[in-house]
């Protein structure tokens, strides 16, 4: 299986530097990845160091926690379109979801489609799919399918449980074909990334994506 293609080469540390992003664009060029996933600030430096290629540039909105106003989200969200992301993966309100609150989470996601479709933008929802039952897993299949989104997306990576085969072959089996799921957080082999696409993810968001596609044992980074 050629891997590479359903990666997304991801680096979204905190202390991310400029020489990090001009690894991470080098090496998704140099395996063709699907794209490069980088902190807001650091979206028009990876445009520019993967112009001319098939690489995306993906960022993360509301990232990790997802608590952020509807309003900074579409702050952020509208920054991240002029700076030339292509791919935007935005966190969900967990606040509001542990509350039951399904109306703010239908609000939220209703004032970002718009805006992200005006402009041909991928839109990935994070649920974090670690910390929610199986019961609020369907629930945000039904609600971010209405609502058409492009992708589901298990993980921040930041939570204690990242991805898992369960997560996805539950989100495949709630969700429709032409909304696809991207798995993210603790893959660190060639035999988990392989595990989690034959279990329905399209995409996979990895920093050891390099590790991954020679099938060598990864160093314990984190996403």
């Amino acid at each position: 299986m050629q891997l590479n293609q359903y990666i997304d080469h991801t680096i979204l540390k905190p202390t991310t530097t400029s020489a990090d992003i001009e690894k991470l664009c080098s090496e998704a060029i140099q395996y063709s990845f699907a794209a490069v996933c980088v902190p807001p600030p650091f979206i028009k430096k990876a445009k520019e160091l993967t112009a001319g290629t098939l690489v995306r540039v993906a960022t993360v909105i509301g990232f990790p926690f997802g608590y952020s106003a509807v309003e900074a989200k579409l702050a952020e969200i509208l920054l991240a379109i002029v700076d030339g992301a292509d791919e935007l993966d935005v966190v969900i309100n967990l606040i509001a979801l542990k509350n039951n609150d399904w109306e703010y989470l239908a609000n939220e996601i209703n004032h970002i489609m718009p805006i992200a479709k005006q402009q041909d933008k991928v839109v990935k929802i994070i649920i974090e799919s670690g910390v929610l039952t199986t019961e609020e897993i369907a629930k945000c299949c039904e609600l971010y399918d209405a609502a058409g989104i492009d992708y589901l997306k298990t993980s921040t990576g930041y939570a204690e449980t990242g991805a898992t085969l369960a997560a996805v072959q539950q989100m495949r089996a709630n969700l429709p074909p032409e909304v696809q799921i991207k798995a993210s957080g603790g893959i660190r082999t060639y035999e988990f990334a392989k595990q989690l696409i034959e279990a329905g993810a399209t995409r996979l968001g990895c920093s050891a994506s390099v590790a991954i596609v020679k099938g060598a044992p990864a160093e314990n980074e984190g996403y």
